[in-house]
């Protein structure tokens, strides 16, 4: 039986509590039943959030991921299961959801968000949450709300730090405001990359769905121009005034140069995933391969192999004879001598080549040419391990950890 107000029996003993709250009433536990959510991400952003908002009495949810549950998002992307492993993120997350509420109404989109495809999705929905993890999807879910008229409530979070801020609402700036321009790919890193405390991203998570709640219900004191920075090392929560709507700004300015989506992976340089991205700037000849330095190794020939992880990462696992060099430290100034003096004193008087190894490749070869610039005068070899770890463990060694 359904009230007056559009309530059934059931929604008012299911969310009594909620009801009886003044900011919400019965007149707002309506507009949630009503409302539409989509949320770009099933991961550790996206999966707090998602939970949430139905457990908030949202009527319809919107899901999109391109990817699949991997055995290392267990443990910040809480809706998955060890069962789920290997399935879609948008079909795992959904019959979590449905199993939380039957009444629930989810769409699931398995696909890669993109210029073609933004508009028609994010059109159906009165709120999008950004829970993505790369500047290619910001970008993109930034114009798309703003040509489409949507409020957008962005998170982030990385190792022990989270943000959260709400574009594109109350007359606050969107994220082409702040950033006009994408920053070099090279100096973003993400979680796969930096890591991240699973909590984290599940306090921002749950901060997600209470601002879309708050825009859903038209409360004041939501986040439109305001950023939260949330430190978990020190349990510490900080409000930072943000700069006004740009009058100048490319997409919600006063003469907008931007009216419809553009190419994101070329404004920004970087595809919109997380998965591994493999740069290249050393030519071959600066480098060798995991199964090549696998026959250095067992002909006992001699060289230096400095793994440029951090000591936590190193502590992991580690290849036979390398010492660990973090590229960190090389990229600071008052380490420089020492290192110069450790990779001097071990390649026999400049006899002895230098290998670099790192994760995945990528630092290796930045690591490559730092120490050529700050060894240019010692006369020795650097290369690196290209693939890195991951690669000794796909051609050399299937036993060897990968993370």
């Amino acid at each position: 039986m359904e009230t007056k107000n559009n309530l059934s029996n059931k929604d008012i003993a299911r969310y009594s509590r909620q009801i009886i709250v003044p900011n919400v009433g019965v007149g707002g536990q309506c507009k949630l039943k009503q409302s539409s959510v989509l949320i770009v991400g099933a991961g550790g952003l996206g999966c707090p959030s998602s939970l949430y908002l139905v457990g908030a009495g949202i009527g319809r949810i919107g899901i999109i991921d391109y990817d699949v549950v991997e055995e290392n998002n267990l443990h910040r992307q809480l809706l998955h299961s060890e069962k789920s492993v290997g399935e879609k993120k948008v079909k795992s997350a959904a019959e979590a959801l449905k199993r939380l509420n039957e009444d629930l109404e989810v769409d699931e989109y398995y696909l890669s968000l993109d210029s073609s495809n933004a508009m028609d999705v994010v059109s159906k929905y009165d709120v999008v949450i950004d829970a993505s993890d790369n500047v290619a999807t910001r970008y993109l879910l930034n114009d798309a709300c703003v040509l489409s008229g949507k409020p957008l409530v962005s998170g982030s979070a990385l190792q022990m730090e989270g943000q959260l801020t709400v574009y594109n609402h109350n007359g606050g700036p969107c994220y082409r405001c702040l950033y006009p321009t994408p920053p070099p790919p090279h100096t973003v890193s993400n979680c796969s990359d930096a890591g991240v405390l699973g909590v984290v991203p599940g306090v921002i998570g749950v901060l997600q769905a209470l601002e879309a709640i708050k825009v859903l219900l038209g409360q004041t004191g939501t986040l439109d121009s305001r950023l939260l920075l949330f430190d978990a090392s020190e349990s510490t929560f900080r409000n930072v005034k943000l700069r006004k709507k740009d009058a100048n700004c490319a997409v919600c300015g006063q003469s907008p140069t931007i009216t419809q989506l553009i190419d994101y992976v070329q404004f920004c340089g970087s595809s919109p995933n997380d998965k591994d991205k493999g740069i290249t700037l050393l030519d071959d000849k600066e480098r060798i391969s995991a199964v090549e330095l696998s026959k250095k190794i067992e002909s006992e020939e001699k060289f230096l192999l400095i793994d440029v992880r951090m000591e936590n990462e190193f502590e992991i696992c580690a290849l036979p004879r390398s010492v660990n060099i973090p590229i960190t430290n090389m990229e600071k100034a008052r380490y420089v001598e020492e290192i110069k003096e450790e990779i001097k004193s071990k390649t026999d008087n400049h006899s002895v080549p230098v290998f670099i190894v790192c994760r995945r490749g990528n630092d290796s070869q930045k690591a490559v040419r730092l120490l050529q610039t700050i060894c240019g005068d010692l006369r020795v070899e650097f290369k690196d391990i290209k693939g890195g770890l991951h690669d000794w463990t796909r051609t050399v060694d299937s036993n060897f950890p990968i993370y």
